[in-house]
């Protein structure tokens, strides 16, 4: 059975709503959009899409062939739809955390986290080396137990087209009912900041129940703007810098690690790891920002650390 792709088809609607949140931002507060941010938003965007059509092939092929060895038949029914939505935003929540929490998932992730402003257009701001990374195989179980690709890649496609509308700052706080089960903008822009505070929460994807549940939950607060980006941030437009620059940094600590345990650190571990301890993690900037929190000391800000030890924070350890 043949489905329709909802991104292709919503890539009108996204337009359309980019242009219309610029027109709002440029009434009330064109800081909201600069441009040479929004071009290279724009830019990535276009680049990932390239690279998901050139990989696309590949990934039905690996998902058709383990659909072999399903456990149980099932059908394109519009129940087995919604049962696969759920488990497949799961999927995506253990995705999204390894994202933030393995350097490997993160080289790929980092691209999505690297605008200082939160806009519609960071949205579109997505990995061009998703495949290299191996971001696909948290979605391989559900072809195991019985989905069938096309269902599994629709469902997906669905996912993503829900979580465009929560990259504005356009819209305030969601009914509190709705908020209790859904990612809203409010939910969102926690984890696209680099407050302390904010670092490594609210991995959902459309249900914010698994960050209630798992304990990765942190609610937008009134008194604590969100600050956007990545901790150490990249200080360049540069399209190619942005969607390569942690591989870089990988290779350049794999190349200078004194043994291979720590080699392997440096692919494995969270993002700002080191073996010598000498860089911040998102572990560690919490814990000081507690302690001078607790003390009633002077603002907590980050240390020097390598271009390759970039966290974005923000968004803690998809899109």
């Amino acid at each position: 059975m043949t489905l329709a792709d909802p991104v292709t088809l919503a890539i009108p609607g996204f337009v359309l709503l980019v242009l219309a949140e610029m027109i709002v931002a440029r009434i009330k507060d064109r800081t909201r959009y600069e441009p040479r941010d929004t071009l290279t938003s724009l830019a990535l965007g276009l680049g990932s899409t390239i690279a998901g059509v050139l990989s696309a092939g590949a990934v039905f092929a690996l998902a058709t062939w383990l659909w072999q060895f399903r456990l149980f038949d099932i059908g394109y029914a519009w129940y087995w739809f919604v049962v696969a939505f759920v488990i497949d935003d799961f999927a995506y929540y253990l995705f999204h955390r390894s994202a933030h929490r393995v350097r490997w998932f993160w080289a790929s992730h980092v691209i999505h986290h690297s605008s200082q402003h939160y806009n519609l257009s960071t949205a579109l701001r997505q990995t061009w080396t998703g495949f290299f990374s191996l971001n696909f195989v948290f979605r391989l179980p559900l072809f195991l137990i019985g989905f069938p690709p096309g269902l599994v890649f629709f469902v997906a496609g669905l996912n993503l087209v829900y979580q465009f509308w929560i990259h504005t700052e356009a819209i305030g706080r969601m009914p509190r009912w709705f908020e209790a089960v859904m990612n809203t903008p409010s939910h969102h822009r926690v984890h696209h900041a680099t407050n302390p505070r904010y670092l490594d929460r609210n991995y959902a994807g459309v249900f914010i129940v698994w960050d209630r549940w798992l304990g990765t939950f942190e609610p937008e607060r009134d008194e604590e703007k969100p600050r956007y980006g990545i901790v150490k941030d990249l200080g360049s437009f540069n399209i190619l810098w942005a969607a390569t620059h942690e591989w870089v940094g990988i290779a350049r600590d794999v190349w200078h690690a004194p043994g291979w345990a720590a080699r392997l650190g440096y692919m494995i571990r969270p993002p700002g790891w080191s073996h010598d301890g000498n860089r911040d993690t998102s572990e560690t900037i919490k814990a000081r920002w507690e302690a001078t929190r607790h003390e009633g000391g002077q603002a907590w800000k980050p240390t020097s650390s390598s271009l390759d030890a970039d966290r974005a924070g923000a968004q803690s350890p998809a899109g």
